[in-house]
């Protein structure tokens, strides 16, 4: 390849060549388009937008005003559309937003009038709340079930140390042994305990005087750990065993594996004196297709 700079091509004398890995030095190809290429395909900012705008969201056609949109000054429609970002538009000029548009007209109709969603696209609409990021939406999305009820039972799931490292277990202990198998589900041994302290019920009397006066030595002695796969608790608050169980197959659900449980018994493990673990076992059954 022989590149001629300054000159034209019936002038150029064999000095003035470049050999092809000089040239491939010297020559690369930008990475990005020039300052001039730019300004040839995009518009010059500001970029002006009709009082009436035509919306294509992921292929979804809308028509709102422009005043609609920029409703909340903090949120992103408002910036996209405040002129100082380069909107595309399609082939029929509809401006064009990449964004699944399936819940854009609940979004449009909260900036509009204040509406809010009903109740089975709340999380819908709250997702694509947060990715537009506006706040007022937000907060009235969270003031209603089923969000509200959701932040109630994660306070709850709060309280219990590692919840979310002990569901990942579950799943991939439950996978594995599917895997190894070759079943089509797989069974595992939860612990589900409220109480720290581990009682039978004839001494339910000194179960408080025990649980508070015993000694750092004594409380060792009810240290253990019981032969299952996970386990949880203990924890303080009105919210039972059942109110937990309720939460895990609720977030195994939501990820899209099936779980059926059943309580098996209990652990039933001697520990000191007269003192046996009845921390209550349950078994899961996970099933995969």
């Amino acid at each position: 390849m022989v590149v001629v700079t300054g000159q034209s091509k019936a002038s150029a004398t064999p000095d003035d060549a470049m050999s092809s890995s000089d040239a491939e030095d010297d020559f690369q190809e930008p990475a990005t388009p020039t300052a001039t290429q730019a300004g040839q395909a995009l518009p010059l900012l500001p970029q002006q937008f009709p009082e009436v705008v035509p919306l294509n969201v992921g292929g979804m056609f809308f028509t709102t005003r422009l005043s609609t949109l920029r409703r909340y000054e903090d949120t992103m429609l408002a910036a996209m559309f405040s002129g100082r970002h380069y909107i595309p538009t399609d082939a029929e000029g509809r401006y064009f937003i990449d964004r699944d548009g399936t819940y854009f007209g609940d979004i449009l109709n909260f900036l509009r009038s204040g509406d809010l969603p009903p109740r089975e696209r709340v999380r819908s609409v709250y997702k694509e709340a947060q990715y537009y990021s506006i706040g007022p939406l937000l907060d009235n999305l969270e003031d209603i079930q089923p969000l509200k009820g959701e932040k109630v039972r994660q306070a709850f799931l709060g309280l219990m140390p590692y919840y979310k490292d002990h569901l990942e277990r579950i799943i991939e202990i439950a996978k594995l042994r599917a895997t190894q198998r070759k079943a089509r589900f797989a069974k595992l041994k939860v612990c589900v305990f409220k109480e720290e302290m581990p009682i039978t019920p004839y001494e339910c009397p000194h179960f408080n005087s025990l649980r508070f006066e015993r000694s750092e030595s004594e409380a060792k002695l009810f240290e253990h750990h019981c032969e299952v796969d996970v386990s949880f608790g203990p924890w303080e608050a009105v919210a039972d065993v059942y109110d937990l169980l309720h939460c895990i197959v609720t977030d195994l659900s939501a990820r899209g594996i099936a779980v059926d449980h059943q309580c098996i018994g209990v652990c039933d493990k001697h520990l000191v004196n007269h003192y046996y673990c009845k921390r209550p076992i349950y078994e899961f059954k996970i099933t995969w297709w």
